[in-house]
């Protein structure tokens, strides 16, 4: 069996597609210089007295540099659909196409109803107004379909623990030749590694290992942060002086040094990581109980079966997550403990929470620094209003904006710390899939096997991007009301 190449039966779209990138860049190029010495002449006024720009040289360079771009656009869609169709007849991007089709599917389903109904989806519809927020959207569910239809096993090659070719690196597009080979799936679309487990395989499962801890971490930081922001920022005084204090000290602790203090088997074994996370997934719980109990104080029947609710599902919860055999928390017997998470994850996921909540905080103060002078907040306390349905009902729904384009951006902040984990062997495991893990085993060799580092690299790179890119395109919509 042969190697595939690269486009297969579309080889002959290669040149044209180097042409337009290299049209596309230099065009981008020429505009930035240009609009940094150019300026464009206003023509005099028409006979309807309307002024306009003369279409000089630097608006001809802007249209050529959106033309290109489209075109380019364009060819890649080709490139994406007919390797679909053709399968390994249009090499390995074929292949790669081909494996996820429903990931392209998923995604056009999902353009199509938020283009068609983004005026009814408020925030999240706004994202559809800026190509900075469809492309940061795009990228973010790309991988997170990824994850979800991985999970599935609708994209899986191989087998992630089978090793079928020989203990040394292959390169994309080698054929499989082993005896473990079904005939399904006959080449290594992004080659093998030097265990010979293969690249795409963990590429895309790699997805899914992220997934289960980058947005999760951040959503418990958000809590911390929120719990204690909201009382600081609104209250001040020596409430924010202590928080504050204590939030500086986490701020300048080095998190490099906090991972290798936390996330080593010497300090895991004392427990003090299982008893953070056991403090951390407090917050969660009684940010909750807050909210309600404020909301419904009028209605003392209610609140009171709601807060139970609350207290009893959450409090259980928390400890069915942390309590397992093996740790230094054993609380629940086993017939109640269904969730669990693993030592080793709890301790990264404990990890990434402090280093992030922090940041959270300040953010918060500070956005309620700036609510607790409004109108709205006087009016509040003018009726009577206790201190807690105020931070919790008035300047909370307030900040809920910048809040949430501050999640995405601090949900990229978690991927590259838990891929900064991965690299310097502190991550999943060492046959964990997740992207840091890979780049970690793959950079060592980086000049000769490119192929076992750049996958992850680009995964990992493309998927903060577009959680950047998102909170961007929010954080230009989101504004304190």
């Amino acid at each position: 069996m042969e190697h595939l190449s690269w486009t297969g039966a579309l080889g002959f779209l290669n040149w044209p597609f180097l042409a337009l990138a290299l049209a596309t860049l230099a065009a981008h190029i020429l505009r930035a210089v240009m609009s940094i010495f150019a300026t464009d002449v206003a023509t005099p006024a028409d006979q309807h007295g309307t002024f306009s720009t003369g279409r000089g040289f630097t608006v001809h360079v802007g249209t050529a540099a959106k033309w290109t771009f489209r075109a380019l656009i364009a060819l890649t869609l080709i490139f994406i659909v007919g390797g679909a169709v053709l399968n390994l007849n249009a090499g390995i991007i074929g292949g790669v196409s081909r494996r996820l089709l429903p990931v392209w599917i998923a995604l056009v389903v999902l353009f199509a109803a938020s283009i068609r109904w983004k005026g009814r989806l408020g925030l999240y519809g706004t994202l559809f107004t800026s190509n900075g927020g469809m492309i940061g959207l795009a990228l973010v569910m790309f991988w997170a379909f990824t994850g979800i239809f991985v999970a599935m096993g609708m994209i899986a090659t191989h087998n992630p623990l089978a090793q079928m070719s020989a203990m040394i690196p292959v390169p994309p597009g080698s054929p499989v030749g082993t005896p473990l080979a079904d005939g399904i799936y006959p080449h290594h679309l992004l080659g093998a590694d030097a265990m010979a487990r293969d690249v795409f395989l963990r590429m895309v499962t790699g997805a899914l290992e992220v997934l289960r801890i980058a947005p999760l971490a951040p959503l418990v930081a958000f809590t911390v942060g929120i719990t204690l922001g909201l009382p600081a920022g609104y209250l001040g005084g020596r409430v924010d002086t202590v928080l504050t204090f204590v939030s500086n000290l986490f701020l300048a602790f080095p998190a490099i040094l906090l991972f290798f203090l936390l996330v080593t088997p010497e300090v895991a074994a004392t427990g003090i990581p299982n008893y953070l996370a056991m403090v951390l997934f407090a917050f969660p719980i009684f940010l909750l109980t807050a909210l309600f109990n404020t909301r419904l104080r009028t209605q003392p029947h209610r609140r009171s079966v709601v807060v139970g609710v609350i207290l009893l599902i959450g409090i259980w919860a928390c400890l069915s997550l942390i309590s397992q055999p093996g740790t230094a928390i054993r609380i629940l017997p086993s017939a109640v403990d269904p969730l669990d998470i693993p030592g080793h994850p709890l301790l990264i996921f404990a990890s990434i929470v402090i280093v992030i909540a922090p940041a959270v905080f300040g953010h918060m103060r500070g956005l309620a620094q700036c609510t607790a002078p409004r109108a709205f907040v006087t009016a509040a306390r003018m009726r009577g209003e206790t201190r807690w349905y105020i931070v919790l009902w008035e300047v909370l729904p307030n900040a809920r904006g910048p809040l949430i384009a501050d999640f995405f951006a601090r949900t990229g902040h978690a991927t590259i710390l838990l891929g900064a984990l991965g690299v310097l062997g502190l991550g999943l495991g060492p046959d964990s899939p997740d992207w840091g893990t890979s780049i970690g085993e793959g950079y060592k060799s980086l000049g000769e096997f490119p192929h076992l580092a750049l996958p992850p690299a680009l995964a990992l790179l493309s998927f903060v991007l577009g959680l950047n890119l998102i909170a961007e395109a929010l954080r230009q919509e989101a504004r304190p009301e």
